[in-house]
């Protein structure tokens, strides 16, 4: 590992935003009381990387609370570092495992999911690692409330479809859709933050399939 992402790891050690691993635990059912001391909405944004959809949605709507959730501390130190900084005070970041998402939220505690250029897991042998497989929303059923919206950004076409193949095979509410969101008509102050990958993939005159969807 190099001398950055050690003197990074080692930063967010120290971070009143972040929560590495076992340390979330005892938040489960209480993040907005305990951590952000209020009764706001939850937010995640599930595998946030360096956490620019979680700050510039904290940014937009300062009334709910945002926790950017990924595996990969010296990614998310940017994220938290930039909250800090800025005085974001409705965002968290929590470094965990997504499929160990069940021991930090309580059933009916998340109000909203985002899903922002996650790893597409394009081997049809790791389709179970995909974050919007089955028994990923299976986890993130219980915690959402209800009707609750799922929204996932992704610039890969196989994983998008294996999305709406899913949502329909497990009869979900389709929302709305695009397989070119910057050509579309839904393109708002919200769609259009932009992430780190998601700028790479859009100089490459790559497109950007947008899906929302809920369980009810």
């Amino acid at each position: 590992m190099g001398k950055d992402k050690l003197r990074r790891f080692a930063e967010i050690e120290t971070f009143a935003n972040v929560y590495e691993l076992d340390a979330g635990k005892a938040l489960k059912g209480n993040w907005s009381k305990m951590h952000f001391k209020n009764d706001a909405p939850l937010v995640l944004e599930l595998a946030c990387g360096k956490g620019e959809y979680t700050v510039n949605l904290a940014q937009l709507f300062p009334e709910k609370n945002f926790i950017g959730i990924d595996y990969k501390g010296n990614r998310i130190w940017r994220g938290a570092k930039t909250a800090m900084e800025e005085g974001i005070d409705n965002v968290a970041f929590l470094r965990i495992q997504i499929e160990h998402i069940l021991d930090y939220f309580d059933n009916d505690e998340v109000s909203e999911i985002w899903i922002t250029f996650p790893d597409p897991q394009p081997q049809v042998s790791r389709e179970k690692k995909r974050l919007t497989a089955p028994r990923f929303l299976e986890k993130y059923k219980v915690i959402l409330q209800e009707s609750a919206p799922i929204n996932l950004k992704t610039d890969n076409d196989d994983f998008y479809a294996f999305t709406l193949e899913t949502i329909e095979q497990l009869g979900l509410t389709l929302h709305v859709r695009t397989e070119d969101l910057y050509r579309s008509d839904l393109v708002d102050e919200v769609l259009s933050i932009k992430t780190y990958y998601e700028k790479k993939y859009l100089t490459h005159h790559k497109n950007i399939n947008y899906v929302r969807f809920s369980f009810a």
